[in-house]
């Protein structure tokens, strides 16, 4: 059906359906000097052979079934290759109940949920009698995965099993990420828990996702035929709308000009979106090899695709096996040197053996509001036309106040954080705000001593754990603007994470600037408009403010409309120089930890009042029929 694409780049091409094409023996490294499964498992340290079993037939499933596929794990380390069954197995088996052709759409609905619960529930218990669910079990436990990750996918497969309408590419874009992000986050995290320098920020960068895009589209038009069978034509109304009748040919298997054109236009799309070069400039050598030969492979498949022409509508199109061998042959060799050059661990970095995996608690089925002020104090009541929809704060003044105490900086970020932050947090979920731009450490402030900027990134990740789970009921949705150079590996990852699992929540927007300068996400904007007009994709004579605007880390966040700064200081401190061009300035002399939610509603009712124009001229005085109808605090 389309549904799932199960994709990174390091582990496994997306795929839309569920096939069976026939094994190729010359593409199985396995067959051809790769290590024997026995001593991968050994090397894996899975022992038990009812275990060894599980994995077992997850890679007779996975190599069986996807035998291109399993060839691209087969380039991960032999530590990880078992973990890489697993999980694939895993998403192989909800995508099969998803697509199974048989059956109504709420009884394929029920399947799926049936299935997925009862993974949560199994992974609670440690165990499972059934072999897919007892292999991933082991790996997640093993590695420290977390289910959060792979909710979105199956999320996603559960829409789909009601059906899927897409106009644009760009919901279709979404679409894909959502369905890759799970797979791409864990098999990147399953390199760095061995010790595998692998940036995990790299999904963030537009490359990244428009070569999920490019290997999507390649998978989708190598069976085009099996979706065709099923009446499924898995590509945007947007495309479709620019070659007329080539989708109602399509469907009725019949190859026409519009069709042929159409095809043509998406291989070259294809080709065009998996041509990232810089996207293995900065990777380990093994990592980037497997991306390379991923991409190798996928353009012979379009090469496949280009060949087929009219059969493209009865079978699918696959390079033929000597292609393949000849593409993997080369890899093996890199690849197994690259990892005997690296020294892996078996046990994840950062963990000792015998740990204990949090319990894995579901998302609540709906959000609650914060808990009062102890004061009493109620929000003020706003208009909605007069409500700021993006507030952003420059937290000032934490070190001024520990050391107005005799205390030691860091422990003013510590009552910043645990205080000031979650109140006002808690009161611009309570009055109702949308976005609230946090600016937690600034590309300035490697300035300041190590031991303070340690806490405080601690400090950080206590935060994002607090939100991404405990606070689930308030529906805040956690994202991170700011460069990833020079930050901690495992803050990275937790920030990622935090943004995984709050994706899909729908109450404040809550953007955490770690690492960020305006200047330079300005300059990081720049580069990659500059990039795409290299690429042919803009007419640099007719950029605009709209392009650059695009290539910001979140585009879709609307500008501040009230910048506030605390502890004294009268300045924006290279702080959202787009974003706050038009913002209203509101500047406080108190201390961050000092402050709580009653200053945030009085400075968004100080907004309020406020007559903004943008540049317009001033309208005629309306001070009785603008006067604003509020509440103070109290």
């Amino acid at each position: 059906m389309g549904s799932c694409v199960r994709n990174a780049p390091i582990c496994r091409p997306p795929r839309p359906t569920r096939r069976r094409p026939q094994q190729c023996a010359a593409a199985d490294p396995s067959r051809n000097g790769g290590a024997p499964v026995p001593g991968i498992l050994t090397q894996a340290a899975i022992d038990d052979p009812a275990l060894r079993a599980a994995y077992l037939h997850c890679r007779r499933t996975v190599r069986r079934d996807d035998p291109v596929e399993y060839s691209i794990m087969q380039l991960m380390p032999p530590l990880l290759r078992p973990a890489c069954w697993a999980m694939w197995a895993a998403f192989s088996a909800a995508d099969d109940l998803a697509d199974a052709p048989a059956g109504t759409t709420a009884t394929r609905t029920a399947q799926l949920k049936a299935w997925t619960t009862a993974l949560e529930d199994e992974l609670t218990a440690g165990h499972s009698d059934d072999p897919v669910r007892r292999a991933l079990i082991d790996t997640m436990h093993r590695w420290r995965l977390d289910l959060a990750d792979l909710r979105l996918s199956f999320a996603t497969l559960d829409g789909d099993t009601r059906g899927r309408h897409l106009h644009t590419w760009e919901q279709w874009s979404v679409w894909v990420g959502d369905s890759n992000l799970s797979w791409a986050t864990q098999s990147m995290t399953l390199l760095a828990r061995a010790g595998i320098p692998v940036p995990v920020w790299l999904r963030r960068k537009d490359s990244y996702q428009r070569y999920l895009d490019g290997l999507y589209l390649t998978d989708t038009l190598t069976d085009l035929a099996q979706d065709l069978a099923r009446g499924e034509l898995n590509l945007p109304t947007q495309v479709l709308d620019q070659f007329p009748d080539a989708a109602d040919h399509l469907t009725a298997r019949h190859w026409s000009p519009a069709a042929g054109a159409l095809i043509a236009h998406l291989t070259g799309q294809a080709r065009r979106w998996l041509d990232q070069p810089g996207l293995t400039s900065t990777l380990h050598p093994g990592p980037a090899e497997l991306l390379s030969t991923a991409t190798r492979l996928f353009h012979a498949r379009l090469d496949a695709v280009q060949a087929a022409g009219p059969a493209l509508l009865s079978r699918p199109a696959v390079p033929a096996p000597f292609v393949r061998w000849r593409i993997l042959a080369r890899a093996r060799t890199r690849g197994a040197l690259a990892w005997r050059l690296t020294p892996l661990s078996a046990t994840p970095h950062g963990s000792s053996p015998g740990y204990a995996l949090p319990r894995q608690t579901r998302p609540p089925s709906k959000f609650q509001p914060p808990a009062p002020h102890p004061s009493g104090a109620r929000p003020p009541t706003i208009p909605a036309s007069r409500m700021p929809r993006h507030v952003a704060v420059i937290m000032d003044g934490n070190g001024r106040w520990a050391t107005q105490r005799g205390l030691p900086r860091h422990e003013g970020h510590r009552a910043g954080a645990e205080g000031a932050t979650r109140d006002v947090i808690c009161g611009a979920a309570e009055i109702g705000l949308a976005h609230l731009t946090l600016y937690a450490f600034s590309t300035e402030n490697w300035k300041r001593d190590t031991e303070e900027i340690a806490f405080l990134f601690e400090s950080i990740r206590n935060q994002l754990r607090t939100y991404a789970n405990d606070k689930e009921e308030l529906g805040i949705r956690i994202r991170w603007a700011g460069s990833a150079v020079g930050l901690p590996q495992d803050l990275i990852e937790e920030l990622l994470q935090a943004e995984l699992r709050t994706r899909h929540r729908t109450g404040l927007c809550v953007t955490v600037c770690i690492n960020y300068g305006g200047r330079d996400e300005l300059t990081r904007a720049a580069a990659q408009l500059a990039r795409a007009a290299a690429a042919g994709d803009i007419d640099p004579d007719h950029v605009s403010d709209t392009d650059l605007a695009r290539h910001l880390t979140w585009p879709d966040t609307p500008d501040v409309d009230l910048l506030w700064r605390t502890g004294g200081e009268q300045r924006i401190s290279n702080f959202l120089l787009w974003q706050a061009a038009y913002a209203e300035l509101h500047f406080t002399d108190t201390n961050w930890p000092d402050i709580d939610r009653r200053d945030l509603w009085q400075a968004i009712t100080e907004y309020s009042v406020r007559q903004r124009r943008h540049g317009a001229a001033p309208a005629a005085d309306s001070s009785k029929d603008g006067t604003v109808a509020h509440r103070a605090c109290h």
